[in-house]
């Protein structure tokens, strides 16, 4: 669970851009938005290789 604190005298939007930093460096939202539909594995697969030419 991420968590993130107040300082005294910040406001909430920094504080919000804080957490979607920690969110983003951990990977949370990646992982929730690649787990909102079942994905067959081949089709994972699929992905991963198209992922793996596209960075080469």
């Amino acid at each position: 669970m991420v968590e993130v604190k107040l300082k005294k005298g910040e406001s909430v939007d920094k504080a919000l851009r804080r957490l979607k930093k920690k969110l983003d460096k951990e990977g949370t939202m990646k992982a929730i938005r690649n787990h909102r539909y079942f994905e067959k594995p081949s089709e994972r697969r699929r992905k991963k290789l198209a992922r793996a030419r596209f960075k080469r």
